[in-house]
């Protein structure tokens, strides 16, 4: 949910030409609204009047923003009965009723708002996107004065001063309901609402079960949103609960700032931004964004942890639980969840409470709130009630307020930072058995801090005999391998202060013992590192050997560099690092293996292997976008890959993607955006412009290298090739102008790799194709972020921006030389060769 700079992937829709203003914002029991004319706010802010969806035909009154470029339809009246024809009307009625009536004066949809006492109503379009009915007579700016407005019964979408929750009097509820899709806005399938049960906290759902649950509002944010915090610039969150109405809204701080809370019918929910400069809308956050945002993913008593580590293992029993079904949990069946070792004991008072630290909140909507007690007496209370599993703080702002559960822990996420402390209910057993854990740890600590010191003093005494009995020979350990390696706090690549980590550490011998000592039978390839190699452990377990070169172009700080990033991530598109050997002059690393080997081979090099099909061109696509989405947002460092390329994606045995080469990444801090270095590196061909030109690197500078990688999947052409024009012959482009120039003139299919003979989803590669055109764009501001795409990729109904111009088109015409352009030459001069 951090803020990207992408564009999303909206709904568009399709203006009517001839739709004219009626020169005001009011409309009255004699002046209806017909097909073809608007209603423009009094500061032109927003318009309402006839629209027809994108791939329709049929017709809707609606609102939208008259400003932009892109009309973005944020209401719609008759979303389950459009008009069929180039006709109709809007009118309403002196009493107040609001209704629109087709080209036969059928009546088509009313607002049942005629009994509200009116004798002579109007209705009034505002510059907040309201559209208000009220007494001619009152004032406009009276919100007292409105008997009935659109912010009561909205569609699908979320402006500022909207609410989502429920009049406890009237008994209203507010709630957003998605469309159809893109060219239907008939209610969909998504569902945002306010559930009052317990604690209120806002659920998001399909007709059919709960995706997404906000947690309750603690007071500064919703316990399920920790990163609220880093939204104050664009909003204040406001929550009220009073006698007459609970209920959720926002404000925009600075008012030239158009954002909007979006219910997508691809079933997510988003925060979107319009961006003037782009003309286009940017996804400020989206939810869910992993599988720990799904309701109760891991079952009751259990937490959800996706922070550094495989998706594959997320769910991990709370303290004092184990898995109910121990076969279900050994096989990534987590819907059972955890159950007690040890049964409370209510009766004798020795149950007592471990802290559970940043997390969101279990479900509350069984759970109980009294705000009139402190943490002690909430702790006291639970105490006294044989059923309460456990209990918080309401409001974290002021300390105040006792939430307490007597049911089952469902839904339970941890975070890395922002979350909410818990406090778990256990038995005295399994609080001691803790206690005692930590105990036990803290005295191997310290013992084994004292045996380590005697045995290194012993083992540098045997080192120093061994060297005055023979100097001149190097001895190698007999070990097969040493527990763990460190390297020391020093500054890698301009970072200060880089925490120690543990890696396994390989002998030598075992090296070379595993590779058949380095053979060339078992070489795989060679890369700017240097060779890589198979090999095989004793156990049999098959590895990848990654050995620095003495001519590698790369170095010990970029080995340092890659050992200490990779080690500590762990995704499933990343490839994982499973020991080093530092021995002599020797830098090994030691990966798992990969049976399909690189990209690139299966890309460039036909006779390698059978030819790519679509769907695993689209799978390949996807899973470097997760890859390269938990690199820039998800890990815990955010880090910058600078040499993604075909020949850094590896495949497993199934064909998942997996980002390797970590030697020249670089993390950035958090507040960091982009970095400035005299130092390029990276590949020809796969370069961002600002890098190569001005040294200015940013997680932009991953997504052009992206955009580079995603349109040689399609093609299965290098970048580095040149390709003649379809409209000029004589005119030679590389991959992105050519891509550019099969887009202009509407042959982007052209750009398909010849050698896919199955059948695919015509729609599927064509947004393929510019996605990979909007993630080459020139200026970074225009390329989306990794979040924005892989919401792209998973959205079946996703509406792309157009593209422009790639940056490094490089073109050459037959009186010109073969020598590329001057950008290109500069970049090929300041450009280290990463491989």
């Amino acid at each position: 949910m951090r803020a990207s700079i992408a564009a999303p992937f909206l709904l568009f829709v399709i203006p009517f030409l001839c739709s004219t203003a009626t020169g005001g914002d009011t409309l009255t029991p004699t002046r209806p609204l017909t097909y073809g004319e608007t209603l423009i706010s009094a500061g032109g802010i927003f318009a309402l009047g006839f629209f027809t969806p994108a791939n329709s035909t049929n017709h809707y009154v609606g609102i939208w923003y008259n400003k932009i470029s892109i009309q973005t339809v944020v209401w719609v009246a008759n979303r389950q009965t459009p008009i069929a024809d180039h006709a109709g009307n809007l009118s309403i009625t002196a009493d107040g009723d609001l209704i629109i009536f087709d080209s036969n004066s059928t009546l088509i949809w009313s607002s049942n708002s005629s009994g509200l006492g009116l004798t002579g109503a109007v209705a009034q379009i505002l510059d907040d996107g309201n559209f208000v009915v009220r007494e001619a007579s009152s004032n406009s700016n009276d919100a007292a004065a409105v008997a009935w407005q659109i912010f009561d019964h909205p569609t699908d979408t979320i402006l500022p001063d909207m609410k989502v929750g429920e009049n406890l009097k009237s008994g209203l509820k507010i709630e957003y309901q998605s469309w159809t899709s893109e060219s239907d806005p008939a209610p969909g399938n998504y569902i945002l609402a306010l559930d009052l049960h317990g604690d209120p906290q806002i659920f998001f759902s399909s007709r059919t079960s709960q995706i997404w649950r906000s947690g309750p509002w603690n007071g500064v944010r919703f316990s399920g949103i920790p990163d609220m915090n880093t939204h104050s610039s664009l909003a204040i969150y406001l929550t009220d609960v009073n006698p007459n109405e609970v209920f959720y809204s926002f404000k925009v701080r600075n008012s030239s700032v158009i954002s909007r809370l979006k219910v997508d019918e691809s079933g997510v929910l988003q925060r979107l931004v319009w961006l003037e400069s782009t003309k286009m809308w940017a996804t400020y956050w989206v939810l869910p964004k992993d599988s720990c945002d799904k309701v109760s993913t891991c079952g009751p008593f259990a937490l959800c942890d996706s922070n550094d580590i495989d998706d594959s293992a997320i769910c991990h029993c709370m303290q004092g639980f184990q898995p109910k079904s121990p076969d279900n949990w050994a096989l990534r069946e987590w819907s059972d969840g955890c159950v007690r070792k040890t049964k409370l004991n209510c009766t004798n008072g020795t149950d007592g409470f471990a802290t559970v630290s940043d997390v969101k909140l279990p479900d509350t909507s069984n759970s109980t709130v009294d705000m009139s007690l402190s943490l002690e007496q909430c702790k006291a209370l639970c105490l006294k009630n044989c059923s309460c599993t456990g209990y918080a703080t309401a409001n974290i702002s002021d300390g105040s307020g006792c939430l307490l559960w007597t049911t089952n822990l469902t839904d339970v996420r941890q975070y890395s930072a922002n979350g909410q402390d818990f406090y778990l209910r256990l038995a005295a057993a399994d609080l001691e058995s803790s206690d005692n854990s930590h105990k036990r740890n803290i005295v191997l600590i310290v013992v084994g801090s004292v045996v380590g010191a005697l045995l290194l003093a012993l083992l540098v005494c045997c080192a120093w005999k061994r060297k005055e009995k023979n100097r001149k020979k190097k001895e190698v350990s007999s070990s097969s391998m040493v527990d763990t390696f460190s390297f020391p706090k020093e500054p890698i690549d301009g970072r200060e202060g880089v925490e120690e980590f543990d890696l396994p550490l390989y002998d030598l011998s075992i090296m070379e013992a595993a590779t058949n000592n380095f053979s060339e039978v078992n070489k795989l390839g060679q890369g700017g590192f240097g060779p890589v190699y198979k090999g095989q452990l004793r156990e049999g377990e098959e590895i990848a050997v990654k050995r620095l070169s003495k001519t590698s172009v790369q170095g010990i700080d970029e080995f340092k560099n890659e050992v200490m990033l990779i080690a500590k991530l762990q995704h499933r598109n990343l490839v994982r690092l499973l020991g080093c050997c530092i021995q002599g002059e020797e830098r090994i690393l030691i990966y798992e293996y990969m049976p399909n080997k690189s990209l690139d081979i299966l890309l460039f090099d036909k006779s390698k292997g059978p030819p790519l099909d679509w769907h695993t061109r689209y799978n390949i696509i996807f899973g470097i976008a997760r890859g390269l989405l938990y690199l820039h947002q998800d890990s815990r460092f955010r880090i910058i890959h600078r040499d993604l390329k075909a020949s850094n994606i590896l495949l497993d045995k199934d064909m998942n993607p997996k980002i390797s080469d970590f030697g020249m990444a670089r993390i950035f801090g958090e507040n960091e955006t982009e970095v400035n270095t005299i130092r390029v590196v990276g590949t020809y061909g796969y370069i961002s412009p600002e890098y190569a030109m001005e040294g200015i690197f940013s997680v932009k500078s991953d997504v052009f290298s992206f955009g580079v990688l995603v349109l040689e999947i399609i093609s299965g052409k290098r970048n580095r090739g040149v390709y003649y024009s379809n409209s000029n012959s004589k005119r030679q482009e590389n991959l992105l102008g050519h891509a550019w120039s099969l887009w202009k003139e509407g042959n982007g299919m052209q750009l398909l790799d010849e050698s896919m003979r199955s059948a695919f989803p015509l729609d599927e590669a064509l947004k393929c194709i510019r996605l990979g055109l909007l993630c080459v764009q020139e200026h970074p501001e225009d390329r989306p972020t990794m979040s924005s795409v892989v919401v792209m990729l998973g959205g079946k109904n996703s509406s792309l921006p157009n593209p422009r111009q790639p940056g490094f088109v490089a073109t050459r015409g037959p009186s010109e030389s073969n020598s590329s352009s001057i950008k290109q030459d500069a970049m090929s001069i300041t450009t280290l060769e990463g491989r």
